[in-house]
């Protein structure tokens, strides 16, 4: 059957991944999509009916009837997408997802990087469509289905915690219940809603991104500030092309009340502006004159803000944003991101005429100081944050010298953390727990615009890191506490804690109003309290020796497998492709080590597992010692101090894996089986974990990073391993 041709983003199109371990590719696509999409929709992909493909899922021992959450659609898609992009075409592709071709293609552009984050490449697909198995197939078939009733015996479900039970839990505030007033050292505690939906939740009022549930929590915890995505031209009316903005309206009655609800808990609504938003070449067949530099690989180019009514434009939407919201509390914004902006945004300013003989700092200034005219006319209380995310310190101060007096600064703060893991010297480009800020680079800009009477933030992670996004929170909480004290001590203003990972509503967040030996005492109870803490001081030991390493150059921290452990599948051959951010690994071991040697890279994960599985023999000891009372906290801690040595420990071995795999070692398949088996080990006990933890795999701009079926599906994975390295008789 003949595809038809689509206009949406291609990339170098290499043929897709095979997935040798199951039968056929349409099993493959019944297996990653089952209970995610309706039997019906996945009947209509593969041009079949439903007894079909509801054979085809109870023979490879899915279980059955399916039971399929509506959220998977709105919250998950990002998740199905993920799962079928070396499966099925676009055209398919859209079908299973139920969306039009422009709702792919904004999603891919503006979805936090999405495209990016696939791999900027469409794999090659062809059309897969239902036919009857052969012999071969039928027995393959039933192979899997005996390693499930090997490996997962249990089939009752019944008490699985569903996927995304989490937003259910925070729907509704707990009657009664005072919200705490607890003092704190920071005037400012920001944070992305722990799963708001990245892409565009203001057009649809029924995916809340906090529910009131969630904001009683947050003000529990001495947050007052959440922030979202604020797409300018889809907020108010773009005059260049007002088609962009249809439905602003809706999108601003949602915001102003959503900033109204906010509020009652003491909590301020903050946009993110990463503005002026480049935009697809189309556009500047009517404006040529607003182009600055084209992006050949998004399909896009940047306005240029060196063309006056760029900037004017930037201004009064802005202004009139805050007229029309007045509820907002403010801004931060991004100007050197890797979603493009202005020219300078990408260091391509060279290839504008206007741009190239200004200085960045210069237009990085300038359309801060154009946003915060904006912001201060409609309302001059209201907070305008500029994040130096990305300021090269060459030229930060000369950028400081030229922003408004009413502005505050805002630095990541382990920005040029010097480290030395594994013996090899480096610096800390982004966020950290396992490494404690802040760093030189941070110090710097904090205390120049300090002298200039300017305010000053910083940007941290208190719950999770891209070093494992896929847990609400690492307890690592010496490491925590320590940051928060440093930063206390140099007088830092505010804080934003969270990026779109992190916003968890419990975990480490405790930690900005009280000390760790309070928490211990107040959420385990005075007995157990000592052996926690001891559990706590294990892993944060553990913890500094992660391989980090992030640089502009070589992101190695976003591509390594350590967010999804267990759920990332081992390929028998290299498969040539290269690792993304946060999304594929692969077995892409040059992307993941980054600096490190492989023998290093490989050691570190080891130490780092061991440690923490010290940490885990600890908090064993403490669970005779919990009383009723402090249960439910200690089985929290618990389950996510498991999955997080899951994920550690699984790093490890795939390292090990892939060395071994690629070597030219003679008795390869006798030290194959026991890492194979480990992984199995470690898959199945992420997946009884996952059962009880709907929070597990997920992270609110990945949607879930792996699911129940993935894991399963690397024990068939694994367990076809084992008999392609088997010695052939």
């Amino acid at each position: 059957m003949i595809q038809p041709r689509i206009d949406l983003p291609i990339g170098p199109n290499p043929p897709a991944l095979a997935f040798p371990h199951f039968p056929t590719r349409q099993q493959a696509i019944v297996w990653r999509n089952w209970q995610l999409v309706p039997v019906e929709r996945l009947a209509k992909v593969l041009r079949t009916d439903a007894p079909t493909i509801l054979k085809l899922a109870g023979d490879l021992g899915l279980p059955l009837p399916p039971v399929v959450s509506p959220s998977w659609l709105t919250r998950g898609y990002i998740t199905l997408i993920r799962n079928n992009w070396h499966l099925l075409p676009y055209a398919q592709l859209l079908e299973l997802v139920d969306w039009t071709v422009e709702q792919m293609d904004n999603s891919l552009r503006e979805e936090d990087f999405l495209w990016g984050r696939l791999g900027s490449l469409k794999p090659q697909c062809e059309g897969v469509y239902y036919s009857p198995l052969s012999p071969d197939q039928i027995r393959r078939t039933l192979e899997i289905r005996q390693t499930m009733e090997k490996h997962f015996p249990d089939h009752d479900t019944s008490h699985d915690e569903p996927p995304f039970a989490f937003v259910e839990s925070f729907q509704k505030t707990r009657p009664n219940r005072p919200i705490s007033k607890k003092s704190n050292r920071f005037d400012l505690r920001l944070i992305y809603p722990y799963f708001a939906v990245y892409g565009d939740p203001l057009l649809n009022p029924q995916i809340d991104p906090f529910p009131d549930g969630l904001l009683e929590r947050l003000a529990e915890e001495g947050i007052n500030g959440v922030w979202m995505q604020g797409l300018l031209y889809t907020l108010v009316r773009w005059d260049p092309a007002p088609e962009m903005s249809a439905g602003c309206d809706t999108r601003i009655k949602n915001l102003r009340a959503l900033a109204r609800r906010a509020e009652k808990y003491g909590i301020g609504l903050y946009l993110y502006f990463n503005e002026p938003r480049a935009l697809p070449l189309r556009f500047f067949d009517r404006y040529p004159e607003w182009k600055g530099v084209e992006l050949e690989e998004f399909g896009l180019a940047t306005l240029c803000t060196s063309h006056p009514p760029v900037l004017d434009l930037l201004r009064r939407n802005t202004e009139t944003l805050f007229r029309e919201a007045p509820e907002l509390a403010g801004v931060f914004t991004i100007t050197m991101s890797e979603n493009p902006t202005h020219c300078h945004s990408r260091w391509t300013g060279h290839q504008c005429p206007r741009c190239a003989p200004r200085p960045v700092p210069e237009v990085v200034a300038q359309v801060n100081c154009t946003i915060e005219q904006g912001v201060h006319a409609a309302k001059p209380g209201a907070r305008v944050i500029v994040w130096a995310w990305g300021w090269d310190l060459k030229w930060a101060s000369r950028a400081i010298d030229l922003l408004p007096d009413n502005v505050e600064l805002m630095c990541t703060s382990e920005e040029a953390l010097p480290t030395h893991i594994g013996g090899i010297p480096a610096n800390i480009l982004d966020y950290s727990i396992s490494q404690v800020g802040p760093g030189d680079h941070a110090r710097q800009l904090w205390g120049y615009a300090s002298k200039r009477g300017l305010k000053t933030m910083a940007k941290v992670q208190m719950n999770n890191t891209w070093e494992c996004f896929t847990v609400p929170y690492i307890p690592a909480v010496d490491l925590v506490e320590k940051h928060l004290n440093n930063l206390n001590d140099l007088g830092i203003n505010g804080l934003m804690v969270s990026w779109t990972l992190g916003g968890y509503p419990g975990g480490n967040l405790d930690l900005l109003s009280t000390s760790s030996e309070t928490l211990a005492l107040e959420k385990f109870g005075p007995r157990a309290a000592p052996v926690i803490r001891q559990a706590w001081n294990l892993f944060s030991r553990a913890f500094p020796e992660f391989p980090f390493y992030c640089s502009i150059e070589h992101p190695a921290l976003y591509f390594g497998p350590q967010s999804h452990g267990p759920a990332n599948l081992l390929y028998a051959t290299p498969t040539a492709y290269s690792a993304t951010v946060a999304t594929y690994p692969y077995d892409d071991l040059t992307r993941w080590r980054g600096i490190y040697h492989e023998e290093i890279y490989e050691n570190q994960f080891r130490k780092l597992s061991e440690t923490w599985k010290q940490g885990l023999e600890q908090l064993g000891l403490a669970l005779p010692m919990i009383d009723a009372e402090h249960r439910q906290a200690f089985d929290d801690l618990n389950r996510v101090a498991w999955a997080v040595y899951c994920h550690f420990r699984s790093s490890f071995l795939q390292t090990a894996f892939i060395r071994l795999r690629d070597s030219e070692t003679s008795d390869k398949a006798s030290k194959m089986f026991p890492i194979l088996e480990e992984e199995i080990d470690l898959a199945k006990t992420l997946y009884q974990l996952a059962r009880q933890d709907s929070r597990l795999g997920f992270e609110s701009s990945s949607h879930y990073a792996y699911t129940l079926n993935d894991l399963r599906e690397k024990v068939i994975n694994c367990e076809y391993l084992r008999l392609f390295f088997a010695p052939k008789k």
